[in-house]
């Protein structure tokens, strides 16, 4: 009498995990869709904050100045595409000769890095070019 006593707790009990596991897996995909939400948000209200540009720049034959670089989506969750980035020619003294700015049209998922690479005629006496990411749009 007694093992059929046991048997039966151990189904109930058995039972009543299966339930409170099935409630806290709703509970977690919950907050974790809420949390991804929130993140989401937060990413695509500031997206120069998780967009990086890296380059280098050189003279060609026909004295344009070529660079070469590298954008990078460090969200978590958001996509973002149409890259605005300003662009400053510096000279040997790092005196601002010069502003320009270029979208980068392409689409950067989560951690995606996009390669580009652009020509200019820069300013005479420009010996350096840094990039600054601007603006971009919600990718779809």
């Amino acid at each position: 009498m007694r093992f059929k006593h046991f048997i039966f707790f151990l189904a109930l009990s058995s039972a009543m995990m299966i339930s409170c596991n099935s409630d806290n897996s709703t509970i977690e995909q919950e907050n974790y869709e809420n949390t991804r939400e929130a993140l989401l948000e937060l990413e695509q209200k500031s997206p120069t904050k998780f967009l990086t540009v890296t380059s280098q720049d050189k003279k060609n034959l026909l004295g344009q100045t070529v660079i070469k670089g590298k954008l990078t989506n460090t969200a978590t969750v958001a996509v973002f595409k149409d890259v605005t980035i300003q662009l400053f020619f510096y000279s040997k003294t790092k005196a601002l000769l010069e502003t320009d700015t270029e979208t980068i049209f392409e689409r950067l998922e989560p951690g995606q890095t996009r390669e580009f690479k652009t020509k200019y005629f820069a300013p005479k006496g420009t010996d350096s070019v840094g990039l600054k990411v601007m603006n971009a749009k919600l990718g779809d």
